[in-house]
């Protein structure tokens, strides 16, 4: 299908309306957290570890207590000691015990920027000078930074409490490796003996930050009920309510959790770091207190996605075919265990009809920062893996790359190798969009200006995307308008992609359904924005509270025409009588007579979806190389995506365009680069080399619409998949611009110089 198709068989999905958040954002009346004011708001400052890796001898703060304007000062002895209790945050799930010790260290830091006091003061300057004269006495250890240092023996402890799983089996004695899983299906021995060509490799990614531009914040307020409240910039009020309460051992119910407007998130907004500090602060102090986190404390001491180790092997006939593919997956999680292998387990061959495969993973714990999700987690590292292989496969057999992912694509019925079987999914129609695309199908100029290369690579990737529980509500009003509340937090575009859906069952213009992002308190529980489930999962519950509110109108207009509900019907926005076509009223003459028809009309809804349909993303990727320098510019980049439906196309294309460009910076440039001592040397905007708009193309979007058969309009989730192929891409096109494999990100000047040197 197209964006023609859908247009055709809908009135309001399909179309491009301005955005209902847009003047707010535009003119600066949107709240971000950092605009909160509250009468007698004190401000916080957080004293962080300068060690990577260091024990907690003692923690004196006489001094900082003694300052003239200083209200409070606490370290771990002033919260509660959390549970030891697991939950699901959506995407990843965190125990509260180490969450609580990640928001303030207990007898060890971790990781460099390890909270371990924090300060409320009338002021922020007042608040720094005090958390600067707090005296910590620490023990030095030597940390541990990557995965396979952490796994080798007699590596540093991380954690010395970790009970350490290897295959469901407990391991004995102290480790760094909090878990080791595998999925395994058929005989892969057989089937690589079945192969004609066998290519096995390594890889190592670097740890890298979603680079979002607000810093994280939170204001909070401990009432004299013991009741807290939290204005934050969250991915989702719930998750953050609920991570608050466990830390702090309160019911859910005394936390509420009000969502303000975010700077971006990309998923590491999804963690809560200074929420219970917040909490704790005000406790102490009886007033409310702001907490604001600097840049570098972003970069040292929230989610990143995780560094790698990974190697791929795969099995292929002399035709094509592939017959056999192991992977081994290892991840660094950061200081405690929980990184997104089991993600990237699910996604490392999931664009492909393997008969035979296994996959081990492993859950790694490291002295960096405790890893988040960040935009399909864990997706984008196997698919390095895998799809690099899979271009050196095709280089090997003389095969078009693009045929090669067609005759081996993965399709409805196919055996996803963690075991689920695919629904309809649309791998092989984006395939073949790809190949119909101008951008492959114009000649590359294999020589640049001043004597440089060029070169064109091609990656796919996939992401499963997710449902869970939302919840909206529908009133109307008389002048027939309708407010939409939500609790879905709005990051890209969602009010509109989700007032959309409800007008399109309403049979009203887009523009007169009013969108509200609610509290804690003011709707139904709602799970993370993240996973792309946003749009498929809250649309999903905003299209059944629409028929709801059908429903009742129809009820209405049959007490008005003193008839059986039964005898209405409703089509593109109007109510009539069957027996009677004269009896007829418009969606907005309806409304106005709400009134002196029962009162308000109020539909509601709330979901637990399970048909959330798999998304997959064919990229391709032109680069100009200059190998006196070792400097690559990416001259083209043309994506090609399954949607599903696309609800507001220009936010489809913003998102897939905006991963892109973070791929990009991914493969590239983007690294957490680290000193011998395990600290973290570029930690700001200027050091940590993120794409600007003078680095990037102008990036070619083509929307492929397979509907899902699991939403009633057909919706896939959009976010995660376009960030899975770039490094890939971009690494499979670096090696047809000069001849070179490079396994390691970044792929930065510095290695592709060594890499043209150690070919000469």
């Amino acid at each position: 299908m197209t964006i023609e198709a859908t247009k055709s068989k809908y009135n309001v999905i399909g179309t491009r309306p301005i955005r209902h958040d847009g003047y707010d954002k535009v003119t600066g009346r949107a709240i971000y957290g950092a605009d909160i004011k509250l009468p007698g708001l004190l401000q916080g400052a957080i004293l962080r570890s300068p060690y990577a890796h260091a024990r907690i001898k003692s923690i004196d703060t006489s001094a900082a207590k003694a300052l003239a304007g200083v209200s409070a000062v606490i370290t771990s002895a002033d919260f509660p000691g959390a549970h030891d209790t697991l939950i699901d945050l959506g995407e990843g799930a965190i125990n509260f015990r180490y969450a609580s010790n990640n928001v303030m260290a207990g007898d060890k830091v971790l990781y460099k920027g390890h909270p371990v006091a924090a300060v409320a003061a009338l002021d922020k300057n007042t608040a720094l000078e005090a958390a600067a004269l707090i005296k910590v006495d620490y023990e030095v250890l030597k940390p541990v930074s990557t995965v396979m240092e952490a796994l080798k023996p007699g590596a540093p402890i991380v954690l010395e409490d970790l009970e350490g799983q290897d295959l469901g089996e407990k391991i004995d004695g102290h480790t760094n490796q909090a878990n080791h899983i595998r999925h395994e299906f058929g005989d892969v021995e057989k089937g690589f003996a079945e192969a004609d060509i066998v290519i096995e490799r390594e890889f190592d990614t670097a740890m890298v930050h979603q680079g979002y531009i607000e810093p994280h914040n939170a204001t909070a307020t401990w009432d004299e009920e013991g009741r807290v409240t939290i204005w934050t910039s969250t991915q989702g009020s719930f998750p953050t309510r609920r991570q608050t309460a466990g830390i702090l051992r309160l019911p859910d119910s005394s936390v509420k959790v009000i969502p303000l407007e975010i700077g971006g998130g990309f998923g590491g907004k999804i963690p809560s770091y200074l929420e219970p500090v917040a909490a704790i602060l005000s406790r102490e102090t009886g007033r409310p207190v702001k907490l604001l986190m600097e840049r570098t404390s972003v970069f040292e001491s929230t989610g990143p996605t995780p560094g790698t180790w990974m190697s791929a092997k795969v099995g292929v006939k002399n035709d094509g075919t592939i017959t056999a593919a192991t992977a081994d997956l290892r991840f660094d999680a950061g200081a405690y265990p929980g990184s997104p292998v089991g993600a990237g387990m699910m996604c490392v061959f999931s664009c492909y009809d393997i008969p035979n495969t296994r996959i081990d993973g492993y859950d790694v714990v490291v002295n960096k920062p405790k890893t988040a999700a960040y935009r399909a987690p864990g997706a984008t590292q196997a698919a390095y893996a895998m799809e690099t292989v899979v271009d050196e496969i095709c280089q090997k057999l003389g095969m078009d790359p693009i045929e090669f992912r067609i005759k081996n694509a993965a399709k409805e019925g196919t055996r996803r190798a963690d075991g689920p079987i695919h629904p309809i999914i649309g791998a092989i129609e984006t395939h073949e969009a790809a190949k119909a695309s101008d951008h492959w199908n114009t000649p590359l100029e294999r020589n640049g200006s001043d004597g440089k290369v060029r070169g064109r690579g091609v990656g796919s990737g996939y992401w499963f995307n997710i449902g869970l529980k939302s919840a909206v509500t529908i009133s109307v009003n008389e002048d027939g308008t309708v407010a939409l509340t939500e609790g879905s937090t709005d990051i890209g575009g969602s009010r509109a992609s989700i007032a959309m859906m409800a007008a399109e069952v309403l049979g009203i213009p887009a523009e007169e359904v009013r969108p509200h992002v609610a509290d804690s308190e003011g709707i139904g529980y709602t799970d993370v924005t993240g996973g792309s489930r946003t749009t498929y999962a809250t649309g999903y519950a905003a299209h059944d509270a629409a028929q709801d509110v059908v429903v009742q109108l129809r009820e209405r207009a049959a007490k008005l025409w003193d008839v059986e509900a039964d005898e209405i019907e409703f089509a593109n926005g109007s109510y009539q009588s069957k027996s009677d076509p004269e009896l007829r009223l418009s969606h907005k003459e309806l409304a106005s007579k709400l009134g002196s028809t029962g009162g308000p009309v109020i539909g509601s809804a709330s979901v637990d979806p399970e048909g959330a349909g798999g998304a997959y993303s064919t990229h391709i990727c032109d680069i100009e190389i200059d190998p006196e320098t070792g400097k690559t510019d990416v001259i083209r980049y043309t994506i090609v995506q399954d949607v599903g439906t696309a609800i507001h196309p220009s936010y489809v294309e913003g998102q897939m365009q905006g991963a892109v460009a973070q791929g990009i910076g991914w493969a590239l440039n983007e690294e957490y680069f680290l000193n011998d001592d395990g600290a973290m040397v570029n930690s700001s905007f200027l050091d940590y080399r993120m794409p600007t708009s003078l680095d990037l193309p102008e990036i070619e979007t083509i929307i492929v619409e397979v509907p899902n058969p699991g939403h009633p309009f057909g919706v896939r989730g959009v976010g995660e998949v376009p960030i899975v192929p770039p490094v890939a891409t971009v690494a499979n096109a670096i090696h047809d611009a000069l001849g070179i494999r490079l396994r390691t990100t970044p792929m930065n000047a510095g290695s592709i110089l060594s890499a043209l040197k150690a070919k000469k």
